[in-house]
């Protein structure tokens, strides 16, 4: 009897050995780095919806799910603005390369596209090329450094690749892109798979490029919701900035300051997908110069590097036409959000808020006082952006600095009206090159301060998951 329980006893000890370190394997595959974390519990996680949240863009909100919904007049649009808001989209919709009525065509020489509206299309966001196909709504911009440290345009591209010339002869080149699978993992078990863009360039009208040149692909963002923007009072944005992060949460916003040209002096950077620009009409005038080949009273000069063909000698925009452009982009009125009471939806917000993307995607503003512009001033207002610069890792880098952004860095992009970007613009590519192609790449995508939030949201359930996705297309 006693043999008998001993051996009983000897295997039991010998099961035991074998079975503790198959529980420490399968304890170690759910919860290590290597295999992916447990999945995330989000029953704590309580939607904040407060009543009139949907109304992202305040008082000035509009109800359009249709093609046209990013290029709509605010709803509280006053009187006296009618006539130069629809005044302004005429020249926006313009193809510039048409006007031989007025004397040669102001566009060019050279080009990255002939109208904003080929760019913006319906004031919305552009797309990348497909494989191997040739840009409409991406440019690229260029910068190398100077013997002094500097960084400084191309000397023989100029600031940025423009594909076109008047007369149909050849641009300055072409870029191509083609894109390698990058493989990856949910804790659940699920997979993904991430698009990475490289690029080449062709047919380059000068010559090889400078191997020391520093390329930017960006796509077009979209135009609504500018004018609120920009009466965000300066304090407030600066209010969120932490470049130290000295309350050590991993997020180290910081503002972009940049020249402004009308002024004569350095500001702070709101606009263009490295704050790079800091008021709508040097946005405007920008866009009109670099991509278009067109000269204005702020940017009198081509930056191409190539002198104009059409022997015009004084700004190539007029004054009527800019100042027209300027309101038409200035009131240009933001989507309210869809399905906001649906349970489905506002537990996405929850999870949104819970792994904690509203750090830099700030829910809640109020603009401030602009004068003329009554309809703008003192809304509350939903854009989802700080407007601040953070560094999202290598794997967005394109390593260019502009202006105090560096190579990492990226001002958080407005949220508001991204759900309806497949109504308007017939695609769902998403970040500053369209490399992904629906939100959830482009959450997977966030590295550097984000790469947190990016890991929170690897570990969510399948339901979660698709419950932040759902809330994101309400936007």
């Amino acid at each position: 009897m006693k043999q008998y329980v001993w051996a009983r006893r000897r295997l039991f000890n010998m099961a035991l050995l074998l079975l503790v370190p198959l529980l420490v394997f399968a304890y170690q595959r759910m919860t290590s780095t290597r295999w992916g974390a447990a999945v995330l519990n989000t029953a704590a996680m309580r939607p904040v919806y407060r009543n009139g949240d949907e109304l992202l863009g305040g008082g000035t909100t509009i109800v359009d799910t249709s093609r046209d919904a990013f290029g709509r007049s605010l709803r509280n649009l006053v009187t006296g603005h009618w006539d130069e808001f629809y005044q302004g989209k005429v020249p926006f919709e313009r193809d510039w390369d048409r006007m031989l009525d007025r004397g040669p065509a102001p566009v060019g020489p050279f080009f990255s596209a002939v109208g904003c509206e080929r760019c913006h299309d319906h004031d919305g966001r552009g797309r990348p090329p497909e494989s191997n196909a040739i840009s409409e709504s991406m440019i690229v911009r260029f910068s190398l450094q100077d013997a002094d440290g500097s960084w400084v345009p191309d000397p023989v591209y100029g600031e940025q690749l423009d594909m076109y010339h008047i007369g149909g002869e050849q641009g300055e080149g072409i870029v191509q892109v083609r894109y390698d699978d990058v493989a990856g993992e949910f804790a659940d078990g699920g997979s993904f798979t991430l698009a990475k863009p490289e690029y080449s360039f062709h047919h380059l009208r000068f010559g090889p490029m400078n191997e020391r040149v520093r390329f930017s692909p960006r796509v077009a963002p979209f135009n609504f919701g500018l004018g609120l923007l920009e009466a965000i009072p300066e304090r407030d944005i600066l209010a969120a900035a932490d470049p130290d992060d000295a309350n050590h949460d991993g997020i180290s916003g910081r503002a972009n300051r940049v020249p402004d040209v009308a002024r004569k002096c350095t500001t702070l950077g709101r606009f263009g997908w490295k704050a790079g620009q800091p008021t709508i009409e040097q946005q405007i005038a920008k866009a009109f110069n670099a991509d278009i080949g067109i000269t204005s009273t702020l940017y009198p000069d081509d930056v191409s590097g190539h002198a104009s063909a059409n022997g015009r000698t004084q700004p190539e925009l007029g004054e009527q036409d800019f100042r027209t452009i300027v309101t038409y982009v200035r009131l240009l009125a933001v989507p309210r959000q869809r399905n906001w009471q649906s349970p489905v939806v506002q537990h996405g917000g929850a999870v949104f808020n819970g792994i904690q993307c509203a750090s830099c995607h700030t829910t809640r503003f109020e603009t401030g006082d602009v004068p003329g512009y009554p309809e703008l001033s003192h809304q509350v207002i939903h854009p989802y952006t700080d407007l601040l610069l953070h560094d999202m890792g290598d794997g967005l880098a394109d390593n260019r600095p502009d202006g105090v952004a560096s190579g990492s860095e990226w001002r958080t992009p407005p949220l508001w009206g991204i759900g309806l970007v497949k109504n308007v613009n017939g695609h769902s590519r998403f970040l500053h090159d369209g490399r992904a192609r629906n939100l959830e790449e482009a959450i997977l995508w966030h590295g550097g301060e984000a790469a947190a939030s990016q890991e929170l949201y690897r570990r969510l359930s399948v339901s979660d998951r698709a419950a932040l996705i759902a809330f994101l297309e309400s936007l």
